[in-house]
């Protein structure tokens, strides 16, 4: 189980198993990307800086489409951001669809529904993906790793 004070174990394995699983589903029906970075603290101000830098040091923004989706949590500081690359940002209707998927998430952190906020976030996001990046056999199917990355 999760806990924000904790600072072993973010996520049971049971759990990580159920967020990987839920990105593998969300990226089933599109040529899009998600990914998940956990880690202690937010080591900026501004946890969107935090994600966009993560976001490249990942290289995720070499997908082809450029259509790819970056979940940032900051458990301990109790932070999070989301950040899509340019292109499905704007498909995706610019920052109104982001903060409503983000209003989303903070309703389950809140209630410390970790697994379960990211999990739903993952499935709204894949819908999004889906919509404006269909899956296309053209395109290599899994462009980005779909584990958990857990940071410092």
């Amino acid at each position: 189980m999760f806990s924000f004070f904790r600072k072993k174990q973010v996520l049971d394995k049971d759990s990580q198993h159920k967020i990987v699983e839920a990105i593998k589903e969300a990226e089933s029906k599109t040529s899009g990307e998600i990914r998940v970075f956990m880690e202690h603290h937010c080591t900026y101000m501004d946890p969107m800086h935090r994600a966009q830098e993560i976001f490249f040091n990942l290289g995720m923004e070499k997908t082809v489409a450029r259509n790819a989706i970056l979940i940032y949590v900051a458990y301990t500081d109790r932070q999070f951001a989301l950040f899509g690359d340019k292109v499905i940002y704007e498909k995706a209707g610019g920052a109104q669809f982001w903060k409503k998927a983000a209003e989303k998430l903070t309703g389950h952190l809140k209630k410390n529904e970790i697994a379960e906020g990211l999990g739903n976030c993952i499935h709204e996001l894949g819908l999004e993906l889906a919509t404006h990046f269909p899956y296309d056999p053209a395109i290599k199917k899994n462009e980005l790793p779909d584990e958990i990355v857990f940071g410092k």
